[in-house]
């Protein structure tokens, strides 16, 4: 009898069928099986935001996620937001505005950050802070983040 799992999900716009572990987290499922190492795992508790995927297109922590939830469902991870060719205007902006330091954070920030700017295309910075205020940074001190995301919502805009 296998302790294994079949599970479907559509990653960046893949699909993939794999068999996993019942306790295998979702983030390591992304990291480790699916070779996508954009999302960081940073405290394992679902704090710094680090972890954030968009999940049936909501910002989701995949590090309080397990695998098996993820069987039916699609994940964008940041490597599905642009490439190098083609960045996403948010990806864009946070290079433009120096929005990141190291960049451990960053694809976390960015996730959470795409379906924010989509329903508030011109936000305030007080609500850009609230929107920002579960994803975690060492570096910055956050106001480049702030303008990096004014800037996103002013390309995003045009």
């Amino acid at each position: 009898m296998s302790n294994l799992f079949t599970i479907s999900l559509t990653v960046n716009g893949n699909a993939y069928e794999r068999e996993v572990e019942p306790r295998l987290l979702l983030s390591d499922f992304i990291r480790h099986d699916l070779g996508l190492t954009g999302t960081h795992v940073g405290c394992e508790h679902g704090v710094c935001g680090a972890c954030t995927i968009l999940f049936d297109g909501e910002p989701t922590r995949s590090c309080l996620m397990f695998a098996v939830q993820a069987h039916g469902h699609a994940v964008i991870t940041v490597e599905g937001l642009g490439t190098i060719d083609d960045l996403h205007p948010i990806q864009e902006a946070f290079w433009e505005a120096h929005g990141l330091q190291c960049g451990f954070c960053t694809p976390g920030f960015l996730t959470t950050l795409v379906p924010f700017l989509e329903e508030n295309p011109d936000p305030s910075e007080e609500e850009i802070r609230n929107a920002i205020s579960g994803n975690l940074c060492r570096c910055t001190g956050y106001q480049h983040i702030i303008e990096a995301v004014q800037l996103a919502a002013k390309k995003m805009r045009a």
